[in-house]
């Protein structure tokens, strides 16, 4: 299986999956592959998502596996985890630049935005604490363009 990488290598790059999990030192097996290549094809996806599009390649894998897969391929470098308040974590395999993300307060759609500033981290707090920063995550909310529509039609016209 292939798919285009976002992390350590130039965005255009195509690698297989399994040469990715070697580079990060971690054992190629069925149900990493398939979690990489579900969380190409369907960035931002919840753990339960995830394993859903795994189960549908590989037949069978266990909810705890995918769990597991997940936590290894963060801890990786491979895998981004995002946390957007009232959600489940999400996960894409976007991660090696200062990207943010846009969520729909209706419908939870998450889409990515890049950086306004470019170098991580885009926001700098005050120096006081004593902190040495490499990243900023920010989460804008608003309203999806499908959401913005049905919010604008009256009540009484919606079926």
């Amino acid at each position: 299986m292939k798919f285009v990488y976002f992390g350590a290598v130039k965005a255009n790059d195509v690698l297989e999956a399994p040469a990715l999990l070697r580079a990060a030192g971690l054992r190629v097996t069925s149900p990493r592959v398939a979690v990489l290549v579900a969380l190409h094809e369907h960035p931002h996806s919840t753990a339960d998502t995830v394993a859903r599009y795994a189960r549908d390649a590989l037949g069978s894998v266990s909810t705890q596996a995918v769990y597991d897969v997940l936590a290894a391929c963060t801890q990786a470098g491979l895998v981004r985890r995002i946390e957007p308040a009232g959600s489940p974590a999400r996960f894409e395999t976007r991660t090696a630049d200062n990207h943010h993300h846009l969520v729909c307060r209706s419908c939870g759609a998450v889409a990515d935005v890049d950086c306004a500033l470019g170098e991580p981290p885009c926001l700098t707090p005050s120096p006081e604490h004593g902190f040495v920063l490499d990243e900023a995550e920010v989460v804008f909310w608003g309203y999806c363009p499908s959401c913005q529509t049905i919010r604008a039609t009256p009540k009484e016209t919606r079926s």
